[in-house]
């Protein structure tokens, strides 16, 4: 056979065939193993997915330290260190005036909705008066039993919250365990990945090591980039609404921020809930208008200058993708599933584009002619 020519016989295409389906089947039943292992164990999962992230997030401060003459333990050492005097001093000052706000809140939501009743009820009663007096009181009896329900659901989905995602078991290992886990994994990152990357195949070591790297590039602009975005909007929301004079301002304003790594959500959540508090708790139009002003320039300052200076395009992620894959995780892990679902969404999206760009390279897509290139079969196409 001439050199640099396939051998096209049925014997050699049946191997690559089997070849083909037994790598499919090992990685096929790898995430089947990891998917069932993530369903077994997610609520033991937090402390561990928490520390893997501060690992990731904080593993180039500790290779700037390694290169300035530390040693890898010292330089894990100062960091979780510095990482926990950061979250002490935030238990310390933060939570408990965070707490304070989340209990008013909740004690005053029956208020609130009496509140919103009463405003709303001229509108309820022009209406009412319109339709038939049987119809009427029908419709009074719905309005009663869907303020009470409304109430009962969401005091009710703020508990589960709490039990869910913030149990006492939950937040004490959050609070010991991810600075162990955290110190460990950033220590022993480097031979970690060293000891990976001799377990490649080497055949194909090359190319699983470039597309790593573009998962690596991926990740860290999710991770550092959205982290980044996520408190610069909370610290704005937090302050701004605060200095507006808002009830429950820095609570609010802290969730919207912390909540903007979902599309839209962050802002126009607390669009929502803070210009609603704002009908319940000033007279002055301007004002009401201050506090829809404060999300507008958030939502603008991160769509404009904040995401394309920090995220980019690396991620390569639509909006659409990334809020089903938040409900996605969310409804198959819980808060452990919302957490890891944007950096496994991340993931997918750099496989399959390779997997694509595979496809496109290949005789299933160019047929027999594979002197043809992906935009020459593109073209022949258009009319």
């Amino acid at each position: 056979m001439p050199a640099g020519k396939v051998d096209r016989t049925p014997k050699t295409y049946s191997v690559m065939t089997m070849n083909i389906r037994t790598y499919t089947g090992i990685w096929l039943a790898a995430f089947a193993v990891v998917v069932i292992l993530l369903v077994l164990f997610q609520s033991i999962l937090l402390p561990f997915v928490a520390g893997m992230a501060v690992a990731y997030f904080l593993d180039p401060v500790a290779d700037r330290l390694e290169a300035a003459g530390l040693s890898r333990t010292l330089s894990t050492s100062i960091i979780t260190a510095a990482f926990i005097v950061v979250v002490a001093l935030f238990l310390i000052f933060a939570v408990p005036l965070l707490q304070g706000q989340v209990v008013d809140f909740l004690g005053n939501l029956p208020d609130y909705f009496h509140a919103a009743r009463g405003w709303a009820e001229p509108m309820i009663e022009r209406w009412t008066d319109k339709m038939d007096p049987g119809k009427a009181d029908r419709a009074e009896a719905v309005i009663e039993q869907f303020s009470q329900r409304a109430a009962q659901f969401v005091l009710g989905m703020l508990g589960n919250i709490w039990a869910g995602g913030m149990a006492l078991v939950n937040f004490l290992a959050l609070l010991f365990i991810t600075p162990v886990v955290t110190f460990y994994l950033l220590r022993d990152w480097d031979s970690m990945v060293a000891r990976m990357d001799s377990w490649l195949p080497r055949a194909h070591a090359e190319t699983i090591r470039e597309q790593t790297r573009i998962l690596d590039s991926t990740l860290s602009a999710f991770v550092r980039g959205t982290g980044m975005v996520c408190i610069i909007l909370a610290v704005f929301y937090a302050a701004t609404l605060s200095i507006a004079g808002l009830q429950f301002g820095l609570a609010i304003g802290l969730a919207a921020g912390i909540l903007s790594f979902v599309p839209y959500l962050g802002s126009l959540g607390g669009l929502i809930i803070c210009v609603g508090l704002a009908f319940l708790q000033f007279d002055e139009g301007w004002r009401i208008a201050v506090i829809a002003g404060i999300f507008i320039i958030g939502q603008l300052a991160e769509g404009m200058i904040l995401t394309p200076k920090l995220v980019g395009d690396r991620i390569r992620l639509h909006p659409v993708w990334v809020i089903f894959a938040v409900l996605a995780g969310g409804t198959l892990f819980g808060f452990v599933g919302m957490l890891i679902a944007l950096p496994v969404a991340a993931m997918l999206g750099v496989v399959i584009r390779f997997g694509v760009g595979q496809y496109l390279e290949s005789r299933i897509y160019l047929g027999d002619d594979e002197t043809a290139k992906p935009d020459q079969a593109s073209e022949t196409r258009q009319p």
